[in-house]
Parts: structure tokens; C-alpha cells; sequence
């Protein structure tokens, strides 16, 4: 083998999670972060979607509920991109996700293929033929756009990431809008829309809020309400399995966002006669609560919806979360387009949009 090709030379190696961030094999799960960290910064054109490598590395810890698999490509030592894969630990699941982060100075070297092909490897492996991937987009982007087949929303034909899934037989399947909510802005609205919400909710829903981990009269309700995420939300053209929980599961979740340096409230609207958790709303920061913070789950179960339970959820928590964590600037979420609802209640809130997402999904042979 001649110098010139064993410098082009790319390889992939599975990654080994190390015992610490101290550790002496911390640099490639250290890397990793920093790439999807750039990656984030890159493609949607801001940095609110940034993940402390503490953050990552607790949700790496228990992988009772989920397994998670990471690979890096390198090339003379240096590496160009890493994928975390992650599978349900469950017998019916039918897809795997995965996340392709490429060093955005390294895009088109060859490693979004090899460690794609790692992916598929893994999928087939384990008798899974669906395997999925999200994407994200500046909302000023130029040039072409794609649509997803439910008609709402676009992304960009021409961004890097689009072009590679698309040559590689994936399908846009849905988009996501990626939204932000100013916590230093007036907050009447927010009190107004409260209280509306709350007349029209009238007796029949009591407001609850905590700060993790749960307190153990709500384990099994919001057990219930957090399985019908994958059953209630809106998930187009892709294949969601249902997910399985349980008030055990909820405890290992909650040990696990407190592993990862996590503050979490959660605001719900509990159904007086029956004890469900007919909505709920979750706010999430890392240690360092000057970042902005991320909105995890937002459902109301479909039983319960017409009643105003998403304003009364949203609107609770915001107000409560400027007084847990006064430093946070702003709010991210993201929704997928054709939620209507909830983005009119996030606009009448005063989210804008920051950036955008796509969902792809492809079928191996």
C-alpha cells in the first residue's frame, strides 16, 4: 500500500463509552459531542440546541429501556463524524434511529456513508428493516425546497444533509418546525391565556406541577400519558412503534435525567373523577441555566382534547420555570407542521420559528 492511500484511508471502529469525561479514553466520546454540537450550530444556524458532554454521557449510563450504540470514522487518527443508533428494548420494535454527525469541515469525504452503512448493518442484524433519521435547516435557507408527502411544511433540496439521504434512499417523511419563546418578555399573555384556559377546562381537570423526579402518586398516570406519545402525537408517514412504560420506568428516567445534570418541571392537567394525566408539558435545562431551555413532551391524550388542556399545561409551566430558573433566555421546542393546534397555541403564545427539522425514513431490502 502506497503513502498516498494509507492517508485517505477511513476507517470505523465502534465507540467505547469511557467510565468518565476524565477518563483517559474520553477524547472520541468527548469528540463526538463536540461534532453534533457543530452539526447543530451548522445546519439550523443557532446554538440552542447545544448538549453539555455531561448531559450526553448520563443518558449513555442506563440502557435498561434502550440500547445505544455509537461508531466514529476516522482517517489518520482524526475522526470525521460519529452515529449514535438507538433501538427499544422491547419485542415488537420495527425501526431503529439513528443520528449522522459529520464534522461540518469534513462533509463529502466519505465518512456519511460508511458509517451509514454501519447502520443498515446493525438494522439487519437485528431483523429490523425500518430505519429513520432527522435532520435540521435554516428557516432563511434559499434555492429549491422538498415537501413531505402530508404537505406541510419544506426543507431545503439542496442542504448537504438533504441531498446525502435522498442519493441514499431515504424519504422525507414529515417536517418539524423548531420554535423559540423569549422567557424575558412580558409575561401577561401568558397569564391571561392561563386563566381562559382554565374556564374552559373548568372543575373537571386539577393543574398539578412538579420538579423530578416524580412524586410517587403520579408515577403511574404519567407513566400512561408519556406511552401515548407514540401513539397520540402526530408521526406522518413514519413507522412508530407504541412505547411501554410504567411507574418503574418512570423512576429510571428520572434517575437518568439527574444523572445527566438535568432540572425538569412538569406541569399536568390531571382528570379529577378518573386520577389520569390528561396533558402535560415538560420543561428541561442542563446544569449551566444560562443556556436556553429545551421543552420536552407535550401531549393531550385525545380523549381529553377540545378542552384547552395544552394552553393550560404550556402557559403553567412557562410561568412557574421563570421562577425555577430565572438565567434561561428561551424556550426551544419543536412541533411537527401539521400540528396546527399546538403551533397556534405556541404562536399565540409568542414563539417564533428558529429553525426546522426533517424526519427521513428509508426501508432496507
Amino acid at each position: 500500500m502506497n503513502d498516498l492511500t494509507q492517508e485517505t484511508r477511513l476507517t470505523v471502529s465502534r465507540l467505547a463509552v469511557p467510565a468518565s469525561l476524565e477518563a483517559p479514553d474520553a477524547g472520541p466520546f468527548l469528540e463526538m459531542v463536540r461534532i453534533g454540537n457543530a452539526v447543530c450550530l451548522a445546519d439550523a444556524g443557532h446554538d440552542d440546541l447545544r448538549e453539555d458532554a455531561e448531559e450526553v454521557f448520563g443518558f449513555w449510563q442506563d440502557q435498561t429501556d434502550w440500547t445505544q450504540l455509537g461508531y466514529v470514522a476516522e482517517r489518520d487518527g482524526q475522526i470525521l463524524g460519529a452515529v449514535k443508533i438507538l433501538i427499544a428494548n422491547q419485542d415488537d420494535v420495527s425501526s431503529v434511529e439513528f443520528d449522522l454527525m459529520i464534522d461540518p469541515v469534513h462533509r463529502g469525504e466519505g465518512a456519511e456513508q460508511a458509517l451509514l452503512t454501519v447502520v443498515e448493518d446493525e438494522a439487519r442484524a437485528r431483523g429490523i428493516r425500518t430505519i429513520q433519521t432527522w435532520t435540521l435547516h435554516r428557516p432563511d435557507a434559499p434555492g429549491p425546497r422538498i415537501a413531505p408527502p402530508t404537505g406541510y411544511g419544506s426543507v431545503p433540496a439542496d442542504d448537504p444533509q438533504t441531498a446525502f439521504l435522498r442519493d441514499t434512499g431515504f424519504t422525507l417523511e414529515q417536517v418539524e418546525r423548531n420554535s423559540v419563546f423569549d422567557l424575558r418578555a412580558d409575561f401577561d399573555v401568558l397569564e391571561q391565556m392561563l386563566a381562559a384556559a382554565q374556564t374552559v377546562a373548568g372543575d373537571d381537570y386539577r393543574l398539578v406541577m412538579w420538579t423530578s423526579p416524580t412524586p410517587p402518586e403520579h408515577l403511574d398516570g404519567f407513566a400512561y400519558a408519556i406511552s401515548r406519545m407514540s401513539t397520540d402525537a402526530p408521526t406522518a408517514g413514519l413507522a412508530m412503534d407504541e412505547q411501554h412504560w410504567d411507574a418503574a420506568r418512570v423512576q429510571r428516567r428520572d434517575a437518568r435525567l439527574k444523572a445527566q445534570g438535568l432540572t425538569v418541571s412538569v406541569a399536568a392537567a390531571q382528570h379529577v373523577s378518573t386520577g389520569t394525566i390528561a396533558a402535560y408539558n415538560e420543561l428541561v435545562i442542563a446544569e449551566d441555566h444560562t443556556g436556553a431551555t429545551q421543552q420536552y413532551g407535550t401531549l393531550v391524550l385525545k380523549d381529553h382534547r377540545g378542552r384547552r388542556l395544552g394552553t393550560v399545561v404550556k402557559c403553567a409551566n412557562l410561568l412557574r420555570w421563570r421562577e425555577l430558573v430565572p438565567e434561561s433566555p428561551r424556550v426551544s421546542t419543536f412541533n411537527a407542521e401539521e400540528n396546527r393546534h399546538m403551533l397556534d397555541i405556541n404562536e399565540a403564545i409568542g414563539f417564533i420559528p428558529a429553525s426546522y427539522a426533517g424526519a427521513w425514513q428509508k426501508l432496507l431490502s
